[in-house]
């Protein structure tokens, strides 16, 4: 095999940094093109735009690079499904080689990300700049190699994508019978009742945030929620004796509490904790645990609602960064249903649940597995090669 050459990110990859468009072109109407301005629109795979513009000034070709290169947010990741405009917040990084070495860009960022950061300017929060992309120093090997590095991490995130998509399909199924039964036929005799009634505890994380370890116990954060669970391969990690304190303090969730993204795009992870972790939390996520009254996978499904989220956006506070109140989400009013219509619906949906931890429990295998591979592929220590077709 050959031996791998050093030089910078712009000798393999181009990038096209986000403009934003002007005020008056943008809307929600859905006229124009697609608008992108940075992670808010992020998931965990593809953005969800929900502006637009009519008078884009730069764009993002389908299967680029979304990176984020200002803020808190800063390397943040998505892969663009389709052409998009993109504001200021980001950039669109795509191999000069076309888009079947898209993985490897990818690899090549996720790997030189520390070090990105590292150089990025900003007291507070990072700022990268075009020029900081394309003279960021790397190593890569021959464009055979690169290709046979993209097919196996592609090929990894794939598999990945499927089960968060089977995740989706039978989230959906869940969602649409709770609604069926527990909203559109609900009785006007089933009693009333607050959050609070049927949950012993509900509160949120650590207000206090202990420094940071090289080798420690995961802290998570809203960023590090997705559908369900915690991704403990992004949470910051903490001393043991920080992690303990946090502990005594009741910061850890346990197995059957329901966790609630509670800072930032509120609502938008909500989780049932299959078995305890252990992972201390932060306080923007708030997590409730249920006192039997109500059934945790079926007060998860009503917490995972559009239309919960709509009727919470009175017990939200903050233009920026909006959270949720704690004081007036345990007051929050919900219908109880009877005891027996619950049975009989968690018949249904227990088999749906038990099938998403199993679908993430794979999806939490495959990531680690990728995290493990990828430094040993990028920094030569594991060496591939593509398979060409042989023709007789």
């Amino acid at each position: 095999m050959s031996e791998w050459l050093s030089g910078n990110l712009g000798d393999i990859a181009d990038i096209v940094m986000g403009q934003s468009p002007t005020g008056e072109s943008v809307n929600t109407n859905g006229l124009g093109v697609p608008l992108l301005n940075g992670p808010t629109e992020f998931t965990i795979r593809y953005p969800k735009a929900v502006q637009f513009s009519t008078d884009p000034k730069r764009f993002s070709k389908v299967n680029d690079i979304l990176f984020c290169v200002r803020g808190s947010t800063t390397g943040r990741m998505n892969w663009a499904d389709e052409d998009y405009a993109i504001g200021r917040g980001l950039a669109a990084i795509r191999h000069k080689q076309g888009e079947e070495y898209r993985y490897f860009v990818k690899a090549i960022l996720d790997y030189y990300l520390d070090t990105m950061l590292a150089s990025a300017s900003g007291s507070t929060f990072p700022n990268v700049s075009k020029d900081q992309l394309n003279e960021l120093e790397i190593s890569y090997p021959s464009f055979p190699e690169q290709k046979a590095i993209a097919s196996i991490l592609s090929s990894l995130d794939d598999k990945i994508d499927l089960l968060h998509r089977q995740n989706k399909t039978l989230e959906a199924m869940a969602e649409t019978l709770f609604r069926q039964w527990f909203i559109e036929e609900a009785k006007e005799d089933w009693e009333e009742v607050t959050l609070a009634d049927v949950c012993t505890r509900i509160t949120d994380g650590s207000h206090s945030s202990p420094a940071s370890v090289e080798d420690g116990y995961p802290m998570a954060s809203v960023k590090d929620m997705y559908d369900w669970g915690i991704n403990q391969s992004t949470c910051r990690k903490i001393s043991k004796e920080d992690y303990e304190v946090l502990v005594q303090a009741d910061c850890k969730a346990l197995q059957g509490d329901i966790l609630i993204a509670k800072d930032g795009s509120y609502l938008k992870h909500v989780f049932l904790m299959e078995e305890s972790l252990d992972v201390v939390l932060l306080s923007s996520i708030a997590m409730l645990r249920p006192n039997g009254q109500y059934h945790p996978m079926l007060l998860t499904l009503f917490l995972k609602l559009d239309s919960t989220h709509e009727l919470m956006q009175n017990i939200v506070t903050g233009a920026v960064i909006p959270r949720i109140v704690l004081k007036d989400f345990r007051k929050f009013p919900i219908q109880l249903p009877p005891k027996d219509l619950q049975d009989k619906a968690v018949k249904i949906v227990k088999p749906i649940f038990e099938k998403c931890w199993e679908n993430n429990r794979q999806i939490q295998t495959l990531e680690n597995l990728r995290d493990t591979l990828l430094p040993k592929l990028m920094s030569g220590e594991v060496r591939v090669q593509h398979q060409t077709e042989q023709i007789a």
